[in-house]
């Protein structure tokens, strides 16, 4: 048994308008908070650049995928026909690379699907059966109608009264704590 007060997950902030949630990030990367995330009922455009967020590393995740698919696949091929069991079939060498073809490019493909399925299921922290947030009363509004920015407590700048008092100038509706 826990006794005394839940650990802070941190700020959110709930904004009417879409336009209102953009200036508010923008603010937000602007005075140097990185840990901090939107959550709208819709795409904004603008966003994830007023968030401040890089480029996804999804795509090189899914080249590598591919290469490291079609590596395996020739290189079975190559070990299996060429050392392992080479056979003298109508005197075609035993490293028939265009006989490798159809299998290294299936196994390609198939390396860069799974890269892509378990690459974006580890970059978006999935799954994840439960968020903090879900914590919030009004949070469930992020699916219909209210915009949402959080500053999350293990930012390096969080400090409970300063974060609070820089979320509130940015005019929003409510200002809550949410607990982990």
């Amino acid at each position: 048994m826990t006794t005394g007060r839940a650990r802070l997950y941190g700020l959110l902030a709930e904004f009417e308008e879409a336009d209102d949630l953009l200036e508010a990030a923008r603010r937000t990367t602007e005075a140097g908070y990185v840990r901090k995330d939107a959550y709208t009922p819709f795409p904004v455009e603008g966003l994830p650049q007023a968030l401040g967020l890089d480029r996804s590393h999804l795509p090189l995740i899914v080249l590598l995928g591919a290469i490291a698919g079609g590596l395996i696949g020739y290189g079975l091929q190559y070990f299996a026909f060429v050392h392992y069991y080479p056979m003298n079939i109508g005197g075609r060498p035993a490293h028939a690379w265009p006989a490798f073809i159809p299998v290294t490019f299936e196994l390609t493909i198939l390396g860069g699907a799974l890269a892509a399925v378990f690459g974006m299921l580890g970059l978006n922290r999935l799954p994840q059966p439960h968020h903090p947030l879900f914590n919030a009363e009004r949070f469930e509004l992020a699916r219909r109608s209210r915009f949402f920015l959080c500053i999350e407590a293990t930012d390096a700048q969080f400090e409970l009264g300063e974060t609070r008092r820089f979320l509130e100038s940015l005019e929003p509706r409510e200002v809550v704590e949410v607990e982990d």
